[in-house]
């Protein structure tokens, strides 16, 4: 299933309906999925309509013309209609004209806009299209809307928050996202609102670079823009999750710079066609929308030409079943694609920071692989995941200069980590650890010149990009300790305050509150590695300041029961500075570290006790580096 992520991994029995709706969905292909781009000019304006085969993707064939010659147009999709809106002919038109994908022909008058528009945006679900912004004749705020399956006059809809034209436009099954556009200047503004809900628009974040001739398709969960031009077209792609509000991260490019592309999608695939570069060009290519990087080429269309529009049967918008979420699928192994994260830290004693995020496949020994970078090089930050995106919180920067920021990646793509939000104050050399839900980080140093120990805890919601929020405290004021999770319970054993500390204790991480006394780790320490099953969390190495010594001791403790830890066995090499291992339910993974700087990856399989065992070698070596997993036992 290469080619369906969302159904990578997966086997066992599935009921009709899931298979259904992965099909309707376009995560399995279907011979009608059909896109289709629509007029522009090249340099005359044109009303010619082409198509592809979503599935099987090439020369683009003939589909029929529209009642009126047009560019700079707006065109949305259905499971039936193909619709096309308003642009320039030369005039703003306000003509709404409408096709049936199943059968190539000419195009039939559907209704009017509210006035004649043009570079003008548009998308749609299932029941219903919005028709964004424009040119009508200065830039409009304007959003408005027609019932898909019925003809009529488009109604209005709200605002936008800022009046513009030349934006993208992207949908899910609930929600459209509208990016980019020029209003008095090129801008970087997402707007986003709920389609089945009239009002006006809400800010959803920024792209990376302000500019107009954006274009915008969709799975039914990830918003992608491509194309656009601010002192120069650009080939510049980059994507949104649509049910989190952030800003936008690039992950790709066109072949070739241009803007207003036509881009349509289904659930697998983006892609774009012709477009303004600054000759009018052919070209159709396409970008797998889960994981990015650069186009394709795939065919050409029949009439080079620019400025066009791009619709389908099967965007993302559509697919109202299927989207990734099936309770309980049946990986193929032990943690099959579970992804261990390492990321930042310092090499010592040259003390270079680094920017470097490194991945391991948890239950596949080897060397770690480049996953992408940090915005910022930083170490002793604290980390957490869910199951599909992991937080690299706090840390300190050169010369130690502590950090709120927190950034985020997804772990189904490679790629560069994106702003999240901040915590509640500077923090490095603390801890993070999470369930499915919530990324807590725990204790650690203050900002220069004191470095003060914190006993603050703070948490964020992983699925909700934003800032962090106060959860308790711990019991003393601590830097350096080792944190793990269950689904319910945060476990913090070790730490300086200022001497190193045996303590552990304990977090319902649904509940915010204070720590409550758990037990005693085997040896006093600052720095411990912590990771966890469902059921057992691990303490590994970390720094004995009593008798100023590196050690290789691994502790555990049952998560459900308090009690003190037990010794589990020794790591292949004493080490310390290494802020959190990496774990499936089945096998622990700990990071290089600080003696002084330790080369390897250890790991130990976390049901049965024993020496943990060799697993390969990190690209970068050095303490301080940050570790998650998509497979933790928070997330059992």
């Amino acid at each position: 299933m290469a080619n369906y992520p969302q159904l990578d991994d997966c086997s066992g029995v599935w009921t009709l309906k899931e298979v259904h709706d992965a099909v309707a969905g376009g995560y399995w292909p279907s011979v009608g999925s059909r896109g289709l781009f629509m007029a522009g000019k090249q340099p005359a304006l044109q009303n010619t309509v082409d198509f592809i085969n979503l599935v099987t993707p090439g020369d683009a064939s003939d589909f029929g013309d529209l009642t009126q010659s047009r560019s700079n147009n707006s065109a949305m999709g259905s499971f039936t209609r193909a619709i096309c809106a308003g642009g320039a002919s030369p005039g703003v038109s306000n003509r709404i004209d409408y096709f049936t994908i199943a059968s190539t022909g000419n195009a039939a008058d559907y209704g009017d806009l509210a006035a004649g528009n043009s570079n003008l945006s548009a998308g749609s679900n299932s029941t219903r299209g919005v028709v964004i912004g424009g040119l009508a004749p200065g830039n409009s705020n304007v959003i408005q809307y027609i019932t898909m399956a019925s003809l009529g006059n488009t109604i209005d809809f709200g605002d936008l928050t800022l009046a513009r034209h030349d934006p993208g436009t992207a949908t899910s099954p609930t929600r459209a996202v509208v990016a980019g556009g020029q209003g008095g200047s090129d801008t970087n503004v997402i707007d986003f609102f709920e389609i089945s809900t009239l009002g006006n628009a809400t800010d959803f974040g920024d792209l990376t670079e302000a500019k107009r001739g954006v274009s915008g398709a969709s799975s039914s969960t990830r918003g992608v823009f491509t194309s656009g031009k601010d002192s120069a077209v650009k080939t510049t792609t980059e994507f949104v999750t649509i049910a989190s509000q952030g800003n936008a991260i690039g992950y790709g490019d066109l072949t070739t710079a241009s803007r207003n592309v036509g881009f349509t999608s289904d659930s697998r695939k983006a892609y774009a066609a012709g477009g303004f570069a600054p000759g009018h060009t052919n070209v159709i290519e396409n970008i797998l929308i889960n994981s990015g990087g650069d186009f394709v080429d795939t065919g050409d269309l029949t009439v080079s030409r620019g400025y066009l529009a791009g619709c389908s049967n099967a965007h993302g918008g559509l697919n109202d079943g299927y989207q990734g979420t099936r309770i309980a699928p049946i990986p193929r192994g032990l943690g099959a694609g579970q992804r261990g994260i390492f990321a930042g830290g310092k090499l010592n004693p040259a003390g270079t920071v680094r920017t470097e995020i490194q991945f391991v496949t948890i239950s596949t020994t080897g060397n770690s692989n480049e996953f992408g970078d940090l915005a910022t090089s930083k170490y002793g930050a604290g980390g957490g995941a869910s199951s599909t995106r992991g937080l690299h919180m706090g840390g300190f920067v050169d010369p130690a200069t502590a950090q709120t920021a927190t950034e985020y990646v997804e772990f189904a793509s490679l790629g560069n980590a994106a702003s999240f939000g901040d915590l509640t104050a500077v923090r490095a050399f603390s801890s993070g650890c999470s369930n499915s839900t919530r990324a807590l980080m725990v204790g650690g140093n203050g900002p220069a010149p004191g470095f003060a120990r914190s006993n603050v805890v703070d948490y964020f919601t992983i699925a909700s990009i934003g800032d962090a929020t106060d959860f308790g405290n711990l019991s003393a004021a601590s830097a350096a300790v080792g944190a793990t999770a269950s689904s319910t319970r945060a476990i913090v054993g070790g730490g300086t305050n200022p001497d190193d500390t045996v303590t552990i204790e304990y977090f319902t991480i649904g509940s915010t509150g204070n720590a409550t006394d758990f037990g005693d780790l085997t040896l006093a320490r600052q720095y411990p590695q912590g990771l966890a099953s469902s059921t057992r969390g691990v303490f590994a190495g970390g720094y004995d300041n009593g008798n100023s010594a590196y050690t290789n001791v691994i502790d555990y403790v049952t998560i459900a029961s308090t009690g003190d830890a037990t010794d589990f066995g020794d790591l292949t090499v004493a080490r310390s500075q290494s802020f959190g291992g990496v774990s499936s339910n089945i096998r622990g993974v700990f990071l290089p570290g600080t003696n002084p700087d330790n080369v390897t990856i250890d790991y130990v399989t976390i049901a049965s006790t024993g020496n943990a065992a060799d697993f390969g070698d990190p690209g970068t070596i050095g303490g301080d580096m940050t570790g998650f997993s998509n497979g933790h036992g928070g997330l059992s």
